[in-house]
């Protein structure tokens, strides 16, 4: 019923896992992730406990084929159930029970591992195994790229409906909104793969802006932030908002604040005034960030920036 796959990428300190299946809600039941520890896909008739008990399991150094061999053992269904679990130094388990519908099974790689049932056949598992190890990029892009080719080669038998992506930090540094990379979902969607991705990219190009607004000096307080953190921030928000497109002019907004903040009026001019005829309530929202303490003069010099030049 389902196709997902676990992976690990040292370089970046990332590790995920990834699913598509026609099933509503998917990502509410199948993939497991904790910052530190490792990562789980349970799947075929589902028991969610295996992702809570691996993790446990893993967190307190378990080794994983042992761990996911006495779960098994203990477990009346499991020749019904499909479980994967990967560490975070890329040692993992798998466990295709011999009553999951056909095709079922799964494939092993250095840093990755794909498993299927319900499914057109091998090319399933074996092709997201095949397109994650020999491709580039992000741990997310290459991990969509591999689901996008479990499609291709036939994917579930009855269609696709819901996917997700998660991927954690492989250090734990209890702050789990670093450590947390991409938490995303599609429940319900005619193509999920294709939404997945529009999420993931979408994630991606605003992940910089709490860090932005935690920058000493940046958007907080007197404009006191190095010259190269400003031209920073404003190239990362001009990527965001490529990413982005029309559909959302945040990232413009906050560039034009940052311009405004340090005396580049004719570029904040430019950003403003766009994001203020996209959206009228931009003025409203200026208002609510001087109020935070981002613009310490008067708003009208401010408000006068949304107007067309």
């Amino acid at each position: 019923m389902t196709y997902s796959i676990l992976a690990l990428d040292p370089e970046a300190g990332q590790i995920g896992v990834a699913v598509q299946s026609h099933y509503f809600g998917v990502g509410s039941l199948v993939p497991w992730a904790r910052p530190g520890v490792g990562v789980v896909a349970t799947q075929s008739v589902v028991r969610a406990e295996y992702g809570r008990d691996l993790l446990d399991e893993l967190a307190a150094g378990r080794d994983p084929q042992q761990a996911l061999d006495e779960l098994v053992a203990a477990d009346d269904g499991e020749a019904v159930r499909q479980v994967a679990v990967l560490r975070i130094d890329g040692v993992g388990a798998t466990h295709t029970g011999s009553g999951c519908i056909a095709s079922a099974g799964h494939a092993v790689g250095s840093l990755a591992r794909g498993q299927a049932n319900l499914v057109a056949g091998p090319a399933v598992w074996e092709g997201m195994l095949d397109v994650f190890e020999n491709s580039a990029g992000t741990l997310a892009s290459r991990m969509l790229d591999a689901l996008d080719a479990a499609q291709d080669a036939g994917g579930d038998l009855r269609g696709q409906q819901a996917a997700a992506l998660k991927i954690v930090s492989t250090t734990d540094t209890s702050d789990l909104g670093a450590d947390t990379v991409l938490d995303l979902r599609v429940d319900d969607h005619p193509a999920p793969l294709a939404e997945l991705r529009r999420l993931a990219s979408a994630a991606t190009a605003l992940s910089g802006l709490v860090a932005m607004l935690e920058h000493p000096g940046l958007l907080i307080g007197d404009a006191t932030a190095a010259e190269d953190a400003v031209a920073n921030a404003v190239g990362e928000l001009e990527r965001a908002q490529r990413i982005l497109g029309d559909a959302n002019l945040e990232p413009t907004v906050w560039r034009g604040l940052i311009l405004a903040r340090f005396g580049d009026r004719t570029g904040a001019a430019n950003a403003l005034s766009a994001a203020a005829s996209h959206d009228p309530a931009v003025t409203q929202l200026l208002a609510s960030l001087a109020g935070a303490g981002m613009w310490q003069s008067p708003m009208d010099d401010l408000l006068a920036l949304t107007e067309r030049p």
